[in-house]
């Protein structure tokens, strides 16, 4: 680490640089009210960087950090704001597209396109214009700043990008954290940032030939990372750090060619010496995966930083095309915010617009229909009706949705100028919404325990354990240490996977590939995002001995309250299922307790652990270095921890930034010794 990086890395943790920020109320509702639904977007958007004041920290390449906090608002004719119409939902943009052209072609290629609109189309591209342009003019106000200011690495840069294409690796860079940083200014949330490692690879490539090294290189994207950590405490998300600067590394295309590279490894070098919690890393991986990288991955684990999450291109692709994705797109596919596969710059693929909710429905089984069964398989079957009921209701009800347009943020996905239709009207190539599956194991295990303990051991009667539920298991102990004592997911134990396995079916069955109302499909998925702790508030006692309220697993994994065999008993349960019919996303997640990792035979045992799940047929991993005692001091003595980093369900934050809930959710989560 230079000593430029580390001037950096201190200026972030240090956190006073924050302290900059003004905080101003801005309402432009008497000058925007009038104008039509695109040219009121757009205005927001050049209300926000007008707010803009430029200024940099000591030894910054970058520049491009919020001086404004807050948005400006539109007061509507109802009474509400536009804000809380503002359209959500994580994509990824064509950075590589739009850094080979620069902003002032695709300018012009707008402008061309509005010559001969009308109406609606006309409208369209007038805000696109507006907002290109406020854009532009705060990288020249950027430029001018650097110059004054004597930063002159950051002034030439700016005198070629993002006006015109960048032609080396800091130029490349600084184009990409303008474009982060205007996109956050018109408030489109959860950005990814990709395959970093391919479409910045003709840059870094060009520095090599020109002469310059990797550890010039590496200080150039250390930097970089610092830069793009500067703002997420102000980023919208369910947590700090919930801000979906996912990067994605490595993969295969379709001819088996491995596309790790030696800028891949410069990334995961950076993010193990900075230790921050973006960019957030995903390795894409398969069975021919090398097993030393493996291994380096399982060292960047050890670090506790909740990364890498491994995706397998082996069951990610073909799920990919068999929803109806291109063959060369699903094999360019990154992630969204978390963990949801899309194809960058091509999709708006609401991947989160809604989620099924497993141990509900089961409720509403136990509550309706319980009594009137006389055997489990009855009562599996009314289960699987109240699936297929909430699956109608979640299609209809996101089929009504309506979404706020985002003219800029259309520039930068595939083909909404050529079709001259805003992103969130149809203008990308995909437009597919995804549905979470939570709580899988909860239901399964639940499931598992009526089966055995209502019809097959007869140890309790419906209405006994009806009313078990209903007293939260108040005076009930006996009943509900037999339900803990049941087969339970995560022992690789086929009466209750097989039961899981088939909820699964019957989700992806009523979801997965249904038309939706944008020309695309709904996808299922494993992920449960903030469900693990919201949902579970909702959901009264279950059958397999949870009370009422207590949280459910992280997205794919066991419940809290399982007891689980080992790590590798539990991958063989979570990878017995077609992951490939639910493949929106979601992945297991094993909490490893950190004294594994501190020889070498637990660093490969790790990475041996990686291996098989990839053989297995699982789609997603995430591994988790964590150590109970650490963050139950952390919580009591949190002005010690300042820096501590978790995995929390898709992202990794500040342990100490997180509400309490979360905390507590990261410290029940089982710990395995392998």
């Amino acid at each position: 680490m230079t000593d430029r990086v580390k001037k950096l890395l201190a200026i972030l943790q240090e956190r006073k640089y924050r302290a900059r920020r003004t905080h101003t109320k801005m309402d432009i509702t008497d000058i925007a009210a009038d104008k039509d639904q695109y040219m009121q977007i757009a205005l927001l958007m050049e209300t926000m960087l007008q707010a803009q004041k430029p200024w940099l920290v000591e030894n910054d390449l970058f520049g491009f950090n919020r001086s404004e906090a807050e948005f400006p608002d539109i007061r509507l004719e109802d009474g509400t704001y536009l804000s809380a119409q503002r359209s959500k939902g994580n994509t990824c943009i064509d950075y590589e597209g739009v850094m080979a052209k620069g902003m002032d072609a695709l300018l012009e290629d707008v402008r061309m396109h509005r010559q001969s609109a009308e109406g609606e189309q006309a409208q369209f591209y007038d805000a696109v214009i507006l907002s290109i342009e406020a854009a532009l003019d705060m990288a020249d106000r950027y430029r001018a700043y650097a110059k004054e200011q004597g930063a002159q690495a950051l002034y030439e840069a700016l005198c070629q990008v993002p006006h015109n294409p960048p032609k080396n690796f800091h130029q490349a860079c600084v184009f990409q954290k303008f474009l982060i940083f205007t996109l956050r200014c018109n408030r489109s949330e959860h950005m990814g940032i990709g395959r970093f490692d391919q479409y910045m690879l003709p840059y870094y490539l060009a520095d090599k030939a020109a002469g310059k090294s990797d550890e010039a290189l590496l200080e150039i994207l250390e930097a970089y990372f610092i830069s793009i950590n500067m703002d997420t405490d102000i980023y919208d998300g369910q947590q700090q750090g919930d801000n979906g600067q996912s990067l994605v590394l490595g993969g295969y295309d379709k001819y088996g060619n491995d596309m790790y590279n030696g800028l891949s490894q410069l990334c995961m070098e950076a993010s193990m010496e900075l230790q921050l919690i973006d960019p957030k890393i995903n390795l894409r991986v398969n069975k021919t995966t090398p097993v030393e990288r493996l291994e380096y991955a399982t060292r960047m684990t050890k670090l506790g930083l909740g990364f890498p999450q491994y995706c397998n291109d082996d069951v990610v692709v073909p799920g990919l095309i068999a929803l109806g994705y291109s063959e060369e797109d699903a094999y360019n596919y990154a992630v969204a915010a978390c963990w949801e596969f899309i194809i960058p710059g091509k999709g708006l693929d609401m991947v989160n617009i809604h989620s099924m909710k497993f141990p509900l429905e089961l409720e509403r089984a136990l509550k309706e229909d319980l009594l009137n069964c006389d055997s489990f398989a009855a009562f599996m079957t009314c289960v699987k009706q109240k699936v297929y009921e909430a699956c109608q209701a979640i299609i209809k009800r996101c089929n009504e949705r309506s979404f706020a347009v985002s003219p800029y943020l259309s520039v930068l996905i595939q083909d909404c100028i050529g079709r001259g239709k805003d992103v969130y009207r149809g203008g990308a190539i995909y437009n597919n919404f995804g549905v979470h599956g939570v709580g899988i194991a909860t239901a399964a295990n639940s499931l598992m325990a009526v089966k055995q303990l209502v019809f097959d051991e007869k140890f309790c009667t419906a209405q006994e354990l009806l009313q078990a539920l209903e007293d939260n298991f108040e005076g009930h102990e006996v009943l509900r240490n037999r339900m803990l004592s049941c087969p339970q997911m995560g022992n690789n134990d086929d009466q209750v996977d097989d039961l899981a396995w088939e909820l699964m079916d019957c989700f992806s069955e009523n979801i997965h590939g249904k038309p939706n109302n944008k020309g695309g499909v709904f996808r299922a998925g494993t992920g449960t995002a903030q469900g693990m702790v919201y949902t579970a508030e909702k959901v009264g006692a279950t059958p397999d001995g949870r009370k009422a309220r207590d949280f459910f697993g992280s997205n794919f994994s066991p419940s809290l309250h399982s007891k689980v065999a080992g790590p590798l008993s539990c991958i063989q349960s979570f990878t017995k299922y077609d992951l490939k019919k639910a493949i929106n996303g979601g992945p297991l997640t094993l909490e490893i307790h950190d004294t594994v990792f501190r020889h070498e035979g637990g660093i490969q045992k790790v990475a041996a652990l990686v291996r098989a799940f990839i053989q297995l047929g699982g789609h997603q991993l995430q591994l988790n270095a964590v150590n109970r005692e650490r963050l139950l001091d952390a919580q009591k003595n949190p002005q010690n921890y300042p820096n501590l980093i978790v995995r929390v369900w898709g992202w990794s934050g500040y342990f100490v930034e997180l509400d309490q809930q979360f905390q507590d959710h990261i410290i029940r989560r089982t710990e395995f010794s392998v």
